[in-house]
């Protein structure tokens, strides 16, 4: 399976050994830079990620970090596997002093390198839907639809998932890597492309915890709801707030905490 490679390993079971082959997600570095028109190519850093789907990743990275809006910001783009190029259109401007990062990004750090959190954190996105509800049975059919999409998870035990669901459980796209922010970028990317965004009354979910940096893209492309399998942070839950998204975390099939947002969920007496 792409993203996946196989690796030689010893399993233990009661002290006693046996050699095989395992599953592993792959991780790997990628080049991300920009080309302004008339001006040199920046280099914005180093992303680990799993291969596949890179220009969805970089062109969701670009939004979330608000170089880009729309596809009407991008010229063309130009790759050789490990690098992606993305040339910009005229009308958008670049800063590269706001954007370029310091440091390699990590598969578990979406912010890394970056000299200050101040543009994320006063970043607005598109006014959130306000007649949107979800109810319960809504959020476990979303929890069982990223489910069924986890297919490099079920190799590997290593991956994190992202996708875009509707009330019903229909799955409109959905993304793993071993980078959480990455399979995020992956998800606004593919969205970018179809000319999805904002994305309207959908419900965003992740089999990971609910991170500022999530809780930040999901907000930059007007996801009204979004859901997380496990913890928020104390950011994360602040943004939301801030900002009217509704914020579901510890969601399973029987249980969900609700920590912003409270209004677009629907509950029993």
């Amino acid at each position: 399976m792409e993203g996946t490679e196989r690796r030689p390993v010893v399993r233990i079971v009661s002290g006693h050994g046996t050699r095989g082959p395992d599953t592993v997600a792959v991780e790997a570095a990628l080049s991300m830079s920009v080309r302004s028109s008339g001006s040199e190519e920046q280099r914005l850093g180093l992303t680990m990620r799993t291969p596949g789907n890179d220009e969805e990743l970089v062109l969701g990275f670009l939004h979330s970090e608000g170089i880009i809006d729309s596809m009407d910001d991008v010229s063309g783009l130009e790759g050789d596997g490990d690098a992606i190029v993305v040339n910009l259109s005229e009308s958008c401007e670049f800063l590269p002093s706001d954007h370029v990062r310091r440091s390699t990004m990590t598969s578990s750090c979406g912010i890394c390198g970056r000299d200050s959190i101040s543009s994320l954190l006063h970043m607005h996105g598109p006014p959130l839907s306000s007649t949107f509800t979800v109810g319960h049975e809504d959020v476990a059919k979303a929890l069982a639809s990223l489910r069924e999409s986890q297919k490099a998870f079920d190799l590997t035990g290593g991956s994190h998932a992202c996708a875009r669901v509707l009330p019903g459980g229909d799955v409109v796209a959905a993304y793993e890597d071993v980078g959480r922010h990455n399979a995020m970028d992956k998800l606004v990317g593919n969205a970018l492309g179809l000319g999805n965004v904002p994305v309207g009354d959908e419900i965003v979910v992740v089999s990971g915890r609910a991170s500022f940096e999530l809780v930040q893209k999901a907000l930059r492309v007007g996801f009204p709801v979004f859901v997380s399998v496990g913890a928020p942070s104390s950011l994360a839950v602040d943004l939301a707030n801030e900002h009217g998204m509704t914020l579901i975390c510890f969601a399973a099939e029987s249980r969900m905490t609700v920590f912003s947002g409270s209004g677009r969920v629907i509950t029993h007496p």
